[in-house]
C-alpha cells in the first residue's frame, strides 16, 4: 500500500490492513511470518513543515525463525506500536557521506511518490525481534563436539570439558611444565 505524499497534502491517510503469511517478504532476514499481519494507523503530512510525514499505529503478527542455540524453529508473537517521522531525501546530496544532526538520526527518509507501508511494517517487526532468538529459555542447544541437538538426545561427549574423548592427545596429559 502506497502512502502517497500528494494524497497527504489533502488529508490524513488512515489504514487498517491485513496481510496473510507470505505476502510480505522476510526471507532475506531469515524470518517467516506464520500468522496474519494486522495493522492500523494514520499517515499524515505535518502542517508546520509541509514535507515531514508522521506515520503512527500498531502492528501484530507472529514471526518464526531459527533458534540461535539449537537451530530448531522459534516463534515470536509481536504486538507493537510505532510512531515514525520521515522527511524527503535532499536531491542535492550526492553519494558522499553527509553529517546529520541528532534529530535527523531519529528520522527516516522518503522519495516521491511516497512511502510503502509494507516496508515500514517489515522494518518495525524485525526491530521487535529479540537479539538472542531462542525457542525457550530452557533450550540446551547443540553439542559443540558432535553437533547433536541436546534437547532431543543425550550425546556421549564429555560434558565437563565439552569435548569428546580423544586418545590422540592422551600422551600430553603426562607432561609437566616447570
Amino acid at each position: 500500500m502506497l502512502l502517497s505524499i500528494q494524497e497527504m497534502e489533502v488529508r490524513k491517510i488512515a489504514f487498517a490492513e491485513t496481510w496473510q503469511p507470505g505476502e510480505i517478504d522476510f526471507s532475506d532476514a531469515g524470518v517467516c511470518q506464520v500468522a496474519p499481519l494486522k495493522t492500523e494507523g494514520v499517515a499524515e503530512l505535518l502542517p508546520h513543515t509541509g514535507e515531514e510525514v508522521r506515520v503512527h499505529g500498531k502492528v501484530e503478527t507472529t514471526l518464526e525463525t531459527e533458534c540461535d542455540r539449537c537451530l530448531g524453529r522459534a516463534a515470536f508473537p509481536v504486538a507493537a506500536q510505532f510512531d515514525l517521522f520521515y522527511k524527503p531525501v535532499d536531491p542535492d546530496i550526492k553519494t558522499e557521506e553527509v553529517a546529520i544532526d541528532e534529530g535527523e538520526a531519529e528520522m527516516g527518509f522518503y522519495e516521491l511518490p511516497g512511502l510503502v507501508l509494507e516496508d515500514i511494517l517489515r522494518e518495525q517487526l524485525l526491530l521487535q525481534l529479540p537479539m538472542q532468538r531462542v525457542c525457550s529459555e530452557a533450550c540446551k542447544g547443540i553439542c559443540p563436539v558432535c553437533g547433536a541437538n541436546r534437547n532431543e538426545v543425550v550425546c556421549g561427549c564429555d560434558a565437563v570439558r565439552g569435548q569428546a574423548l580423544d586418545d590422540r592427545w592422551s600422551a600430553l596429559k603426562d607432561l609437566k611444565v616447570q
